[in-house]
């Protein structure tokens, strides 16, 4: 498993992708363009900016800053960022941290076939009725089955491991716009939920 750099480090070091504040993040979030691209930089600029001594003696502080920052980007971006996180049910091309947290691992619950169909079914209906979003979700130990059921209420459907039930279209006819308020919900609540991810991997990795 990955270990954080050292947090003097973080804050002195030079910018870029492959800078300890780069890896950092790469870690806590998952790396994306947007976050090695858009938001190191702005981090780095930040913190070295700053006369406090808050960053070095806490990585959760961190994850607030980066939250902070990024709560400020417009809505595409956001939308852009929270989809550096694989859907719930992936099991390919996952990181470390990622597999553990989704149960992923063949060792560790095992998910059934059925579940993940349904999953990919269910991301599917989701991103259909909230374009441009992915399912974001602080698993905090939950099965992907428990998973499952509560992406079934947020589309508010019923109970059931069919690959292809509730139809597409149901969601496709019923999607929201990115002004809708809903939409606009599930963006906020879905930024929250990777910043909880965050400091949950703190706690996988031993650190606070």
């Amino acid at each position: 498993m990955s270990s954080l750099p050292a947090l003097d480090t973080i804050r002195e070091g030079t910018s870029g992708p492959d800078s300890p504040l780069g890896v950092t993040l790469a870690i806590l979030f998952e790396p994306s363009p947007i976050l090695l691209n858009t938001l190191e930089p702005q981090l780095s600029v930040h913190l070295k900016s700053q006369s406090t001594l808050a960053l070095s003696q806490s990585y959760a502080y961190l994850i607030d800053l980066a939250l902070s920052e990024i709560q400020k980007w417009d809505v595409p971006s956001q939308s852009e960022f929270i989809s550096g996180h694989p859907r719930i049910g992936e099991s390919k091309n996952l990181s470390n941290l990622s597999a553990t947290e989704q149960g992923a691992t063949p060792t560790v619950n095992p998910t059934s076939p059925e579940v993940l169909a349904r999953l990919k079914h269910l991301n599917t209906c989701y991103e259909a009725q909230y374009p441009g979003l992915r399912y974001i979700t602080f698993v905090n130990g939950r099965s992907r089955a428990a998973i499952a059921e509560e992406m079934e209420d947020k589309l508010e459907t019923g109970r059931s491991l069919s690959p292809d039930e509730p139809p597409l279209d149901v969601f496709t006819s019923n999607a929201y716009s990115q002004g809708d308020e809903k939409w606009l919900s599930e963006l906020k609540r879905a930024v929250e939920d990777v910043g909880k991810i965050a400091k949950s991997r703190l706690r996988a990795l031993g650190v606070e």
